[in-house]
């Protein structure tokens, strides 16, 4: 077995002899950070899309179904639309999820956990100058943040007697915040929704962009007393009337054993209740979170491939030059040989200058890859995550591209005729 003084002067000598050839050495370092740093920064562009995605399943819970109103026909391009600029009749539309679709899941579905109702209302809300357009107001019940992560970052949530009184408080969301007032400290302040007063109790500490953050929450039975079930949909040449008790209940099981066994359960208890089949649709956040975990696994297999040429080439370019090495050190081969080398001394000298270089070049193309996603993310607002299996993997599979693509000329450097290499000298 060969000893640490052996191989500490193996990789002394090594990087003597690449300090020797800097423009050369330089070039397959190049390729090597290059190869290195892309691996590395595509497959963090592609674990930061997959970030993102998965927590916006995630927040609609691994163990909920969730169970919404759909306007029939809307999944369609509906027919008979105006023509000639004539106004269509004023109709009302009733559809969608009920008071007692709630109470028959509560009572049918012993895997449920929890069934929270949602009620969506679309008003302005106001703050003085400052005004949120068509904002989402969600009406829920104080048990909602059992169901969805949400994350309060000032004053409370909706407690029961806001529910059985039907306070106008309301819960903003950060994005809605900022939009209403500002810099402002919102806590205790009121805005109006549409016409009427609501003051903030609270306020949301969710993450910039997502759909929590953009959300006013209010109780639910302050949105059916204050809004009612009734809802203006203007369109061109047309004024509709929709009226809708529930636009969402959220089914929280047990366990994510049940979660496929209360979607087929909810569904059937639908199907039997309504008369309109289209009417609703069910939600099965496990079900996308699989999904979109399968589909990144296979997204990042691409980039890592696609990113791994770029090591295969210049894993290329270390046998190249390796092989100009081993002409230009001819002579010292064959002196080497002459005073007792083995060839084992002589595979090992080469192949440890590869994977010095290698591993170098990997080194470096860490350092690459980390700072290229930074930069990405900082400009082009794309979230971008470097996790260390990827730092690894990338580190590992340079040096073994230094050790495979050394042995062709290390062997070829062993196998020398010692008198023929002397002969050049």
């Amino acid at each position: 077995m060969l000893s640490w003084s052996y191989w500490s002067i193996a990789v002394w000598t090594a990087m003597k002899n690449l300090r020797l050839r800097k423009m050369r050495s330089g070039l397959a370092l190049l390729g090597v950070i290059l190869g290195v740093g892309s691996v590395i920064a595509m497959l963090a562009i592609g674990e930061g899309s997959k970030t993102q995605a998965i927590a916006q399943i995630r927040e609609l819970g691994a163990t909920n179904v969730i169970v919404r109103s759909v306007k029939p026909g809307s999944r369609a391009s509906s027919d008979g639309e105006s023509t000639g600029g004539q106004q269509k009749v004023s109709r009302i539309v009733e559809y969608g999820l009920k008071y007692a679709d709630l109470k028959r899941f509560r009572e049918a579905l012993p895997t449920v956990e929890r069934a929270i109702p949602v009620s969506l209302v679309r008003k302005d809300a106001h703050n003085g100058a400052k005004r949120l357009r068509n904002a989402r107001i969600r009406g829920v019940t104080p048990e909602y943040p059992k169901v969805k992560p949400l994350k309060l970052g000032r004053g409370r949530f909706l407690v029961a007697t806001d529910q059985t009184a039907a306070a106008n408080v309301a819960v903003l969301g950060a994005d809605a915040a900022t939009e209403l007032f500002g810099y402002e400290d919102p806590l205790g302040k009121d805005l109006l929704l549409g016409t009427m007063a609501f003051k903030v109790v609270g306020v949301l500490k969710s993450p910039r962009g997502t759909l929590d953050s953009q959300e006013i929450f209010v109780p639910l039975e302050t949105t059916r007393r204050r809004f009612g079930e009734l809802q203006v949909v203007r369109t061109a040449g047309s004024v509709d009337y929709e009226k809708t008790q529930l636009n969402e209940i959220i089914l929280s099981t047990k366990s994510i054993e049940d979660v496929a066994a209360t979607a087929d359960m909810a569904r059937k208890l639908l199907d039997a209740g309504h008369a309109k089949k289209d009417d609703f649709e069910i939600q099965v956040p496990l079900e996308l979170l699989e999904r979109a975990e399968e589909q990144q696994y296979l997204w990042n297999l691409v980039l890592g491939s696609i990113a791994g040429i770029s090591l295969v080439v210049g894993g290329i370019g270390i046998m190249n030059i390796m092989l100009a090495n081993v002409t230009e050190q001819t002579r010292e081969i064959g002196i080497r040989r002459a005073i007792g080398a083995r060839r084992s001394d002589i595979v090992a000298q080469f192949l440890t200058e590869s994977v010095v270089l290698c591993s170098v070049g990997g080194l470096l193309g860490i350092v690459v890859g980390i700072t290229i996603p930074q930069i990405v993310q900082h400009f082009a607002g794309i979230e971008a995550v470097v996790r260390l299996w990827s730092v690894v993997l990338a580190f590992s599979i340079s040096t073994t591209m230094g050790l495979i693509f050394g042995i062709y000329p290390a062997a070829r450097a062993a196998r020398m005729d010692p008198i023929q290499a002397l002969r050049n000298m």
